[in-house]
């Protein structure tokens, strides 16, 4: 398989996304926090109501063939989404993780080394190795994923996050970076990305293209607790804004270490020519730096408005319930350039995207599109449940969630439509449009259960595939 991509906005061509499995259902309020919930969701309206119109809307515009003439009977088949099922949609564009894992655990080497991998990250009874042994590909993808095995006993605590398939790595033109969890709810996703990335054959002509972050540090150098000494990386934090330009983000997620261990990989490698790092306040309603801005064109982006340039400080840390007096809170940013010893510094994030639009695609200008239209207290609102995290499938073409009616005012006063996906299926039935057509359009989700697993449409794709754009 080929894997290639350059920036945010060209279009999509593959990508790996996890339909929500049981385990998002087995989240009970005593450990939502622990497993980065804040509330337990309701996982039958999020599979058959929200997140399956996601699968499809991606099924028209990466492989329509699959889903034509077809999309209100997958809507309302839940075997459609099942990768056991012979109805399963099994496209090799839009790509189901479960499916790969449990093709690798066809491989009998892959399976018996997985499985002792994973009962000794999960510190399980020796019992359990010869148990999973006697377990079928099928019945194991789902334990290993869910914790729960095919006789309904629970082994071990679910993975509900992996359905933000954003954070288990990220590619970068064409390499692939794996990535380290802060959190120990994501660890054991890592570990079968990991195994999946490595054996799947489908990723057989990148294995020399595969960077993976060597944690030689923490107990060796430090005596003690230090955060200048964990290595995390998450791909929330990671955007591949242009062919030669790389941004990384130093968040509550991926930690200052791993941000610079990147930049000294990449650059070892020649990936790209400069890598912009973004330290942004280590705080949950941050989290990653697509939590507070994503990019729509060439010249066009949706960011916080915490971060303009023309902030009255002297208010905002009533306006915005964040004490910009905190040396902790203040954002920094820094680009590195390959060959090169100098750096340049930003004064803000905002002029760090006008930079990219100007410099990096030759606009005359950029647009920024604020969250909740820059009025509070929409603006913290919306971003809460995710204005900022954007998922474009083509240049000017976007999905996020319909709540957050501020942001979408905001778009159609720059000229964007703002359509229901519901609505748009229809149209692409009917031809009254099609995906190649589509213009400046913002799609809007539904999103009453699955805007409150605190993650967007960035965080819920990992794009392997963009076709390339013109940047003359």
């Amino acid at each position: 398989m080929k894997i290639q991509v350059s920036t945010e906005i060209e279009s999509l061509k593959k990508l790996l996304v996890h339909f929500p499995d049981l385990g998002l259902a087995r989240v009970v309020p005593d450990k939502a926090q622990d497993w980065l919930f804040e509330d337990i969701v309701d996982h039958n309206i999020i599979t058959t109501k929200e997140y399956n119109y996601y699968i499809v809307l991606l099924l028209y515009f990466l492989d329509p063939e699959l889903i034509k003439g077809n999309h209100k009977k997958a809507l309302n088949n839940p075997n459609f989404f099942n990768p056991y099922h012979p109805d399963f949609h099994n496209s090799s564009k839009v790509i189901e993780i479960e499916k790969l894992l449990f093709d690798i655990l066809q491989n009998d080497a892959t399976r018996n080394e997985l499985i002792a991998a994973i009962i000794s990250y999960e510190e399980c009874p020796y019992k359990y190795l010869a148990e999973f042994k006697t377990y079928s590909p099928e019945q194991l993808s789902k334990t290993f994923i869910s914790g729960i095995s095919h006789d309904n006993l629970q082994y071990f605590p679910p993975v509900p996050n992996f359905i933000f398939t954003r954070d288990i790595g990220i590619v970068v033109n064409d390499f692939l970076v794996l990535n380290k969890p802060a959190k120990e709810a994501r660890q054991r996703e890592a570990l079968l990305m990991k195994y999946i990335f490595n054996n799947h054959p489908k990723f057989n002509l990148i294995k020399d293209k595969i960077i993976e972050l060597d944690n030689l540090y923490p107990s060796c150098f430090s005596a003690s607790y230090d955060e200048n000494f964990i290595l995390t990386l998450e791909g929330g934090d990671v955007m591949m804004v242009h062919p030669n330009h790389l941004l990384v983000g130093i968040s509550e997620r991926t930690s200052e270490l791993a941000a610079k261990e990147l930049v000294n990989l990449l650059f070892k490698n020649n990936v790209v020519a400069k890598i912009t790092l973004v330290k942004i306040p280590k705080k949950r309603n941050f989290m990653h730096i697509d939590t507070v801005f994503t990019q729509v064109k060439k010249d066009t982006w949706v960011l916080y408005g915490l971060f303009k340039n023309n902030i009255n400080k002297q208010k905002s840390a009533f306006y915005f319930d964040l004490d910009l007096s905190n040396e902790s809170n203040h954002t920094e940013i820094v680009q590195y350039h390959n060959h090169s010893t100098q750096t340049r510094t930003f004064a803000n994030i905002e002029d760090l995207l006008k930079d990219i639009s100007i410099q990096d695609f030759g606009c005359s200008d950029a647009k920024i599109i604020y969250s909740g239209n820059d009025e509070y207290p929409f603006n913290t609102r919306e971003q809460w449940t995710d204005s900022c995290n954007l998922l474009a499938l083509k240049e000017g073409v976007v999905v996020g969630y319909d709540r957050n009616y501020k942001t979408q005012a905001a778009f159609e006063a720059l000229g964007f439509e703002c359509i229901p996906v519901q609505t748009l299926l229809e149209k692409f039935e009917t031809n009254e449009t099609s995906p190649e057509k589509l213009e400046n359009t913002f799609i809007l989700m539904p999103s009453a259960e699955l805007s409150r697993a605190r993650g967007g449409f960035h965080c819920m794709s990992m794009p392997l595939e963009r076709k390339s754009l013109s940047y003359e």
